[in-house]
């Protein structure tokens, strides 16, 4: 690993949870947009991050190869994906313009499958990882400074 390692790996985590915070804020937005141009109302999304891990990398001669996955080099956002696991709320109001015309749910709106309780709680965590990295960056400028200071004496 290099000098600048862990302030890449860092920079990968911020630049991820900042991605992850635009998406959240996106479905907040559009908690009640009920007709998006796919047709029917708007889906939330999530970001699904994964581990950046290249090959070869160095291995442990001293742990087992179930325990060993080898050095981090950060991570990545593998995909943005559409939430279609949770339902849609609906809600009764007959008088709004996407309201079920017929039917047993008759007078209905299909409202989006967005909380935004959960997306505030999302919101919370990103922010305080996307700090986490910046403090991690802050560790890693004051330790090579010390290093240079140490270096220079």
């Amino acid at each position: 690993m290099g000098i600048f390692s862990s302030i890449n790996i860092a920079a990968s985590g911020m630049s991820a949870e900042r991605l992850r915070s635009d998406v959240i804020a996106n479905n907040i937005a559009n908690a009640s947009t009920t007709r998006t141009a796919e047709g029917g109302p708007f889906r939330r999304s999530r970001v699904v991050l994964r581990p950046r891990v290249e090959e070869p990398y160095w291995r442990s001669p001293f742990l087992p190869e179930n325990l060993d996955n080898g050095t981090g080099r950060g991570v990545r956002v593998a995909e943005v994906q559409k939430d279609y696991a949770s339902k849609n709320r609906l809600v009764y109001d007959p008088t709004h313009p996407d309201a079920i015309k017929t039917g047993p749910r008759e007078g209905y709106v299909e409202m989006p499958n967005v909380d935004i309780v959960t997306e505030m709680v999302d919101m919370i965590a990103a922010s305080r990882s996307y700090e986490a990295n910046a403090a991690i960056i802050d560790g890693s400028k004051a330790m090579f400074q010390r290093a240079l200071d140490i270096g220079g004496r």
